[in-house]
C-alpha cells in the first residue's frame, strides 16, 4: 500500500502514455493479447503486483444461480487469464452482509483490485471505506458505490427502450383499449436504491411515450427482488386483482423477474392477456419459446469482462478512467435472438416496426437530471 502512496505525477504520465488502448476505446470488444501485454506493462511500472508476480483481482459476483451472473463471471475470469491475472471469485448471494464479508476476505488476501457486483445500497459505503483505507481501487457493476468506478447498464436509455418497445407492441396487439383498460406492471428492485430505479422509471416513461394519457392508477410496481421466485410470488398475488381480459403489459428490472411474472400469468391461465419485455436478454432461449415474451433489451453480460479487466489494469496504471463506463444496448427480439446468440433459435412471424422516441427520451432525461435522488449520479445519465 505504501507503493501507491508514493506515486509521482511523472509516473502517472508515463503510464498513461504507455499504451494506445484507452477507456474511450472500450465497447465490449475482445481485447487482444498485445493490448493486454501493454496494459499489464503500464500497470506494473506504476503499481507492481502485491505478490511480486502477477495481479490478483477479486470479483464478488452478485449470485451464481442465473445466466446473467454466470456470463459476467465467465467473461471476467477469461479476461483475467488473458491478462495473466488471477481472479478470485466469491458469491455475494444477493446479501449485503455476505458482500461485506467477501470484501473483507479480499483485504486479507492482499488483492490488487476488486470488482464488486452487489445490490444492497446500504452496504456499499462500508465496503468502500474498507477498500479506501487499504488503497484498493474498485469497479462496481450496475449498482454504484461511493468512490468506485461504475461499469454497467445505461439505465435511463435501456429502460426507456424496453418500455417504448412494449408500448408499441401493445398498441399493435390490442389497439386503443390498452389506454383505457390495460395494466402496466413493473417489477422493480427498491433495495438497490435510485440507480435501478432509473431503469424502471425509464420503462414507465418509454411506455407512456406511446400512451401519454394512461392512468396512474393502472401503473403497478411490484418488488420482484430481481429473482424468478419472487417475481412469481408477487405476480401471483397481484394477478387476481386485474380484471379478466384486461391487457397486462409486463416489464421488470431483469429477465429473471420477467420469467417469474410470466409463469404466474401462465398458472393463472391468463397468457392471452399478457405480453412481456425483459432486461438483459440473458434468457433468450426461453424468450424464443414463450409467445408472450416478446423481447428483451440486450446487456450482453458475456462481454462485461472485456470492459472490467481493462478498466482494472488502466486504474492500476494510473489512467484517468471516467466515473461511469456504460454499455451499448440493443433490442433483442424472439425473431432476432439468433443474430446475437448463434446457439439460440429465432422464431418466425411478423414483428412490430419499432421506432425509438428520441424526443420523448430527451424529455425524460431532463426530468431525471432534476431528480434530487440522482443529484450525486449525474455521470450515469447519458447525454442523448
Amino acid at each position: 500500500m505504501t507503493i501507491r502512496a508514493a506515486l509521482t505525477i511523472g509516473a502517472l504520465m508515463v503510464s498513461s502514455a504507455a499504451f494506445a488502448l484507452g477507456p474511450e476505446d472500450l465497447k465490449g470488444q475482445e481485447i487482444t493479447a498485445a493490448q493486454y501485454a501493454e496494459l499489464v506493462a503500464a500497470a506494473t511500472a506504476v503499481n507492481p503486483p502485491n505478490n511480486g508476480e502477477n495481479y490478483v483481482i477479486g470479483f464478488a459476483n452478485l449470485a451464481r444461480n442465473a445466466p446473467f451472473f454466470t456470463l459476467v463471471e465467465d467473461g471476467i475470469v477469461a479476461n483475467g487469464e488473458a491478462a495473466g491475472a488471477k481472479v478470485l471469485v466469491t458469491d455475494n448471494n444477493f446479501d449485503g452482509a455476505t458482500a461485506l464479508a467477501n470484501a473483507e476476505s479480499y483485504l486479507r488476501r492482499d488483492v490488487d483490485y476488486v470488482i464488486e457486483f452487489q445490490t444492497d445500497a446500504n452496504f456499499g459505503p462500508t465496503i468502500m471505506q474498507k477498500m479506501n483505507a487499504e488503497g484498493i481501487n474498485v469497479t462496481a457493476i450496475d449498482i454504484p458505490m461511493p468512490g468506485a468506478t461504475f461499469m454497467g447498464a445505461n439505465n435511463s436509455r435501456s429502460g426507456f427502450m424496453g418500455g417504448n418497445y412494449i408500448g408499441q407492441a401493445a398498441q399493435a396487439k390490442w389497439g386503443d383499449v390498452v389506454g383505457t383498460d390495460g395494466y402496466l406492471v413493473v417489477g422493480n428492485l427498491p433495495q438497490s436504491g435510485a440507480i435501478p430505479a432509473m431503469r424502471t422509471d425509464g420503462q414507465i416513461a418509454g411506455f407512456l411515450a406511446e400512451f401519454p394519457d394512461f392512468s396512474e392508477d393502472r401503473v403497478i410496481t411490484i418488488d420482484t427482488k430481481g429473482t424468478l421466485e419472487e417475481g412469481f410470488r408477487v405476480m401471483s398475488d397481484l394477478i387476481g386483482r386485474i380484471p379478466e381480459g384486461a391487457p397486462i403489459i409486463g416489464l421488470a428490472i431483469n429477465d429473471q423477474s420477467i420469467l417469474g411474472m410470466l409463469r404466474a400469468v401462465q398458472q393463472a391461465d391468463r397468457s392471452d392477456d399478457a405480453i412481456f419485455v425483459g432486461m438483459g436478454a440473458d434468457e433468450s432461449a426461453t424468450m424464443v419459446t414463450e409467445a408472450g415474451f416478446l423481447a428483451s433489451v440486450g446487456y450482453f453480460p458475456e462481454n462485461y469482462g472485456n470492459y472490467l479487466i481493462p478498466i482494472a489494469l488502466m486504474e492500476l496504471a494510473g489512467v484517468d478512467v471516467p466515473a461511469a463506463v456504460l454499455v451499448d444496448h440493443v433490442m433483442v427480439t424472439s425473431g432476432t435472438a439468433c443474430n446475437f446468440y448463434p446457439e439460440s433459435a429465432c422464431t418466425e412471424g411478423e414483428e412490430i416496426e419499432y421506432t425509438f422516441r428520441q424526443a420523448q427520451f430527451l424529455d425524460h432525461l431532463a426530468d431525471q437530471a432534476k431528480n434530487p435522488l440522482l443529484a450525486d449520479y449525474q455521470d450515469l445519465l447519458p447525454k442523448n
